[in-house]
């Protein structure tokens, strides 16, 4: 949905900067949302911090209260990301200006709001996470959103091109960047943003040999994270099956 004249006027001055670990879990379920459930958009309190707790296509998955909630809503509202509304109805309802905020196109901002959403992913994983709120028809075309927006430093390249590239948004604290950095066990300047990660010419034989090995294992775990989490995400899924039931 496009922000109303009233939005706009009331909106503060846009600014983009990193989210605490609450407020990428509201502006993900917004943008989320706006795409998939348009009818039961904009959110109120109650359907935010639903979808906050929701436990599908969530990682990680959290418990928020509503006070957690408001806190990131307020937090969110003073950068210019999101705002309240009301329509006819006296319910505050809450809206995302992500478009504005970021300056993205609808491909785009469904790749961020699915970043927000899971974090670190894979390439492949997030094309088909992604596509469900707006087609992404192949890795060629994700590839050309994702160069766009590393270009921005909106997304972040964890591993070089490849099978299993990883890759996360560019809208965490450097500290929680470092964090996830060092639980793929790579460093920034090993990680390439919007390219390949470039070889030191002077490297040693052994030097050499020792980052052949260490680049090995990084990509078993990284096959081992993706393995782990297409297997939680069916098990949430014939769990959902098994509650409706």
């Amino acid at each position: 949905m496009e922000p109303t004249a009233a939005d706009q006027a009331n909106q503060p001055q846009s600014r983009i900067r990193p989210l605490d670990a609450f407020e990428r879990r509201v502006l993900g379920v917004l943008i989320e949302k706006a795409k998939t459930t348009p009818d039961q958009y904009p959110l109120s309190l109650n359907g935010l911090v639903t979808g906050c707790n929701q436990k599908s296509n969530r990682d990680p998955a959290m418990t928020l209260d509503e006070e957690q909630v408001m806190r990131a809503v307020r937090g969110l509202r003073e950068c210019g990301a999101m705002a309240e509304v009301f329509g006819s109805g006296k319910i505050p309802r809450y809206r995302h200006l992500a478009y504005e905020w970021l300056g993205v196109e609808k491909e785009e901002l469904a790749i961020m709001g699915e970043l927000l959403l899971r974090g670190e992913q894979t390439e492949g994983d997030l094309r088909g996470r992604a596509s469900r709120m707006d087609p992404i028809p192949d890795l060629e075309t994700l590839r050309s959103h994702l160069d766009k927006l590393a270009g921005r430093g909106l997304v972040i390249w964890l591993s070089p091109p490849g099978r299993g590239r990883m890759l996360t948004h560019g809208l965490l604290p450097p500290e929680k960047l470092e964090k996830v950095r060092a639980g793929l066990g790579v460093s920034a300047g090993a990680s390439a943003v919007g390219g390949a990660a470039e070889v030191d010419d002077q490297e040693t034989d052994a030097g050499h040999a020792c980052g052949s090995d260490a680049g090995g294992m990084s990509a078993r775990i990284v096959d081992l994270e993706r393995q782990v989490a297409e297997l939680r995400e069916r098990l949430q899924a014939l769990e959902g099956l098994v509650g409706g039931a």
